[in-house]
C-alpha cells in the first residue's frame, strides 16, 4: 500500500510541475510552446499519456540515468531497459545512445551491452573506465592518466598516455580532445597519435574544467584554471588551431563545468560564477545570463534558439530554465526532486525527477 501510495504521490507530484510549465510559464517568442506528452515512473514502469501526440513515432531511444536507475525509453515513455545500478555509489555505469557498461571502483572484466541488456563486447583485464564518445568505446586508466581506444571485439587498438590526470574529455569527427589536471590541454587524431598541445595559463592554478569540440573539429571551447578562470575558443588554422577569444570569468569553480556547442555549432554555452555563459561564435560576443543556483543538467544541442537547463538551489530545490538566445529567459518552473535529469531530442524534451519521467514537445502555434 506505501508503495502504491509513493507512486501515485510522485505521479501527483510531477503532474502539477506539468501543468505549471504549461499553463503558468511565460509564452516562449516564435509562439514556441511546450506541450505535455506522457509521464513515466522509472521505479512501476507506470506509464500515462498527457496528451495525444501530433508527431509520428520517432526510432530512437533516449538514455537515462536518474538517482539510482538507468536505461532507455522510447518515444511514447515505455521502457526497453530499466535497471537499478548495481551497488549504487560504489559502482558506475556508462551510457550510449546504443550500448551501456556497469563497472565496479576497479574493474577487470567489462561487458558492454546493447539497449536491450544483451552483451555485444567483452574487455578482458581492462583495468580502467568505459566511456562512448563520437561512436567509438574508450577506456580510460585507473589512475586517469590513460587513454585507450577498444575495438568492437573488446581488443585494444591503442594506448595513449598523459602526464596527469585527465579532467575532461570530448570526441567528434574522428578528433578526441582532453583536458588534464596539470592545465594541458591535447588533440588526438583517430589512431591515437597526437596533433595539437596547448596550455593556456594566465591562472594561479592551472587545470582543465572543461572542453568541448564542435561537431566538424574546427573549433575547440575550453573552460580553464582559478584565480583566474577564463573561457577560451580556439579555430582551425591550417594544421593548428589558435585562440580567437578569451574572457577572464569570476571567481569561478574548483569542479567540472558544463559547456557545450548547441544550434549547430553556432553557440557555446557554459557554466560560469552566478549564471550561464553564451558566445556566439560568428560574432565574437560573450553573454551573461544571471540564473540562481548551480547547473546540474544542460541542454547538449539547443534547437530553435532555445537552450534549457536545471538548476539546483540547494537540498531538494530544482529550477527548469528556458533560454531564448541570445539570453532572454523566457521560462523558469521550480520543482522538487533529489534528482534531476534533461535530454533532448530536437523538439522532443525529456525531464526526469527522482524516479519520474516526463515528456513535452516542442510545438509552434
Amino acid at each position: 500500500m506505501a508503495k502504491e501510495k509513493n507512486k501515485y504521490w510522485t505521479v501527483l507530484v510531477l503532474s502539477i510541475f506539468v501543468l505549471y510549465i504549461f499553463i503558468a510559464a511565460q509564452p516562449i517568442p516564435r509562439e514556441t510552446i511546450m506541450v505535455p506528452r506522457w509521464l513515466s515512473s522509472l521505479e512501476s514502469d507506470y506509464s500515462a499519456e498527457m496528451a495525444a501526440a501530433d508527431q509520428p513515432i520517432q526510432d530512437y531511444l533516449v538514455p537515462i540515468i536518474l538517482g539510482n536507475r538507468f536505461g532507455y525509453v522510447d518515444t511514447r515513455g515505455k521502457f526497453t531497459l530499466n535497471q537499478p545500478i548495481k551497488n549504487a555509489g560504489r559502482d558506475a555505469v556508462s551510457l550510449s545512445d546504443d550500448r551501456w557498461a556497469e563497472y565496479e571502483a576497479v574493474p577487470d572484466t567489462i561487458t558492454i551491452h546493447d539497449v536491450l541488456g544483451e552483451a555485444v563486447t567483452v574487455i578482458e583485464h581492462a583495468r580502467g573506465y568505459p566511456l562512448f564518445l563520437d561512436g567509438k568505446i574508450f577506456l580510460i586508466g585507473e589512475d586517469q592518466t590513460s587513454l585507450s581506444l577498444v575495438n568492437e571485439d573488446g581488443e585494444i587498438a591503442w594506448i595513449y598516455d598523459f602526464a596527469a590526470p585527465l579532467t575532461s574529455i570530448d570526441a567528434a569527427s574522428g578528433l578526441i580532445l582532453t583536458g588534464s589536471l596539470d592545465g594541458t590541454v591535447e588533440l588526438l587524431d583517430a589512431g591515437g597519435r597526437r596533433i595539437y598541445f596547448f596550455e593556456p595559463g594566465g591562472s594561479r592554478l592551472a587545470v582543465i574544467l572543461g572542453c568541448r569540440i564542435s561537431r566538424d573539429g574546427s573549433r575547440l571551447a575550453i573552460v580553464s584554471g582559478y584565480d583566474d578562470q577564463r573561457f577560451l575558443m580556439l579555430e582551425r588554422f591550417g594544421d593548428s588551431y589558435r585562440v580567437v577569444y578569451h574572457e577572464f570569468l569570476e571567481d569561478g569553480f574548483r569542479h567540472a563545468i558544463h559547456i557545450s556547442f548547441v544550434e549547430s555549432d553556432r553557440w557555446i554555452v557554459f557554466e560560469r560564477q552566478g549564471g550561464l555563459g553564451l558566445y556566439e561564435v560568428e560574432t565574437r560576443r560573450s553573454i551573461k545570463v544571471p540564473l540562481r543556483g548551480n547547473i546540474i543538467a544542460l541542454d547538449e544541442g539547443g534547437n530553435d534558439s532555445l537552450v534549457f537547463v536545471i538548476n539546483s538551489l540547494g537540498g531538494r530545490s530544482k529550477t527548469l530554465a528556458a533560454l531564448n538566445l541570445p539570453g532572454l529567459i523566457v521560462l523558469e518552473a521550480p520543482f522538487k526532486s533529489e534528482t534531476a535529469f534533461f535530454s533532448r531530442r530536437g523538439s522532443e524534451i525529456y525531464i526526469g525527477g527522482d524516479t519520474t519521467l516526463a515528456s513535452f514537445e516542442l510545438e509552434k502555434r
